[in-house]
């Protein structure tokens, strides 16, 4: 996928050696990372790997034990969530998690609610409308009632609503059939390219995420193990043996996978 001319060199995101646990348990060891304004970057790993603890961290949710992070040049090391929110980051977390007793269209709204700009909410709601043509038929509807597939297509609309610089999503496949997950991934590079919004994506489909994002980083075990592009990543023995499933990567991308693991 072309890069969009948007892109700067100017990070908007950068980690820098940060370890977060959960009690004795250490999530993420020594991550650093950068993410390009306009750009889409992702990172990969398997289930239990951090790559959910990395975007908790980020967000305030969770405070690091140790690194640093910065946000548009601004140091947001273990800052409150609002705070963040405020600077322009949103965060839609792994399951959805919208407001299920209120209508679709206040959960929008509750999106915006940092902002005082009404004319430009009235456009970002007519935005996220032509997005997802569902939820304006649904706008009057419970959010709870709406399928697992409608109710993220109201988590990623509730995050433009914010109008950020950054969004943080985190798998927004999971659960969804493949045609939906298709659909799902055509819109976020959509919000991207035509808004100029920059995404940190994590995500278990590799290869939905190497098709869609910029520049990729691979996490195993808490730790940074590979990045690059993700059109030199799609290409690695390694990556197509183990994360997009291509058995003719052969037996030189095991090895080498292998020889990763022990020099960690």
């Amino acid at each position: 996928m072309n890069t969009p001319l948007s892109v700067s060199d100017t990070p908007v995101l950068k980690l820098l050696n940060v370890e977060s646990a959960y009690g004795p348990i250490k999530a993420i060891r020594g991550v650093s990372l950068q993410v390009r304004r306009g750009e889409i970057a992702t990172v990969l790993g398997s289930n239990g790997a951090g790559k959910s603890t990395i975007l908790k961290t980020i967000s305030g949710i969770i405070d690091p034990r140790k690194g640093s992070i910065e946000f548009k040049g601004e140091n947001i090391t273990a800052r409150d969530p609002a705070f963040i929110v405020q600077q322009g980051l949103s965060h839609v977390p792994e399951g959805r998690e919208v407001f299920p007793l209120l209508s679709v269209h206040d959960n929008l709204l509750m999106g915006a609610y940092t902002r005082k700009d009404k004319d430009g909410i009235a456009r970002d709601m007519e935005a996220v409308y032509r997005y997802f043509p569902i939820l304006q038929e649904r706008s009057a509807q419970d959010a709870g009632l709406l399928s697992g597939g409608q109710q993220q297509m109201l988590a990623i609309s509730r995050a433009i609503m914010a109008s950020p610089d950054l969004i943080l999503l985190d798998e927004p496949s999971l659960g969804l059939s493949p045609k939906l997950t298709k659909e799902i991934f055509e819109i976020v590079v959509r919000i991207n390219r035509e808004r100029g919004t920059t995404i940190l994506l994590v995500e278990q489909n590799a290869n939905m995420a190497l098709n869609a994002a910029d520049y990729g980083y691979v996490l195993e075990n808490g730790r940074i193990v590979m990045e690059d592009t993700c059109a030199k990543l799609r290409e690695k023995d390694d990556i197509k043996e183990f994360y997009l499933g291509m058995k003719e990567a052969g037996v030189r991308g095991e090895r080498r996978w292998k020889k990763k693991k022990n020099w960690r």
